[in-house]
């Protein structure tokens, strides 16, 4: 196969991961958390579980499982109840924390969350969300198909790209909103942001929308 062959789809996945990736979800919202509080320990093992989940979804996908799924949806009926009652859950404590916001200031030091705790939220956040099945593994799966017996690998590959470069840099590139975090009104703003997202996508899930 020819460079034209390989670069297009890739880069042509690389674009549409990123473009269902970017939009702000529950996953987004809590790398985006644990970035700005600056948990070094458990940032690292966040980002890897969400690009390592699409990883393996878009694989699967392009592998022909999406269609088993699509056609069991009493699976995806019981995913979506308790991954709305997660997120509705996590939306009202989003909700307390605003307004009660804090402040960061230079020598503060983010209240510890073990990696244990950070990496069986973000699991939880990825795999009881049944939108993530639909985007990856039956929507970027069967756009994948569609490239080619050959190309649909490339154009997987590029998609994988976009969903680790995406989450590395919201995960690491957040620290550097620290200093806008230093006033009490920022962290009301982003966990009332937070809040909305968490409770939206809760109800809508619930409500199978």
């Amino acid at each position: 196969m020819d460079l034209a062959g390989t670069l297009l789809p890739a880069l042509l996945g690389f674009g549409t991961g990123l473009a269902l990736i970017v939009a702000i979800g529950a996953q987004n919202a809590y790398v985006l958390r644990l970035g700005i509080e600056g948990h070094t320990r458990t940032i690292l093992p966040a980002v890897l579980i969400c690009s390592i989940s699409d990883a393996v979804l878009i694989f699967a996908g392009i592998l022909g499982v999406g269609l088993v799924v699509e056609r069991t949806p009493a699976a995806l009926v019981v995913i979506r109840i308790v991954g709305a009652a997660f997120l509705l859950a996590y939306g009202v404590f989003a909700t307390v924390r605003a307004f009660k916001p804090k402040a960061l200031v230079a020598n503060d030091s983010p209240v510890p969350i073990s990696t244990r705790a950070a990496v069986a939220t973000m699991i939880a956040l990825t795999w009881l969300n049944p939108h993530v099945y639909l985007d990856t593994l039956i929507f970027l799966g069967s756009v994948a198909n569609q490239q080619g017996e050959s190309a649909r690998w490339w154009w997987g590959a590029g998609a994988i790209t976009g969903s680790f470069a995406w989450f590395f840099s919201l995960g690491f590139g957040a620290r550097h909103l620290r200093p806008f975090f230093a006033r009490p009104g920022s962290w009301r703003i982003l966990d009332g942001f937070i809040a909305v997202v968490m409770l939206s996508l809760g109800v809508r899930m619930a409500l199978g929308v």
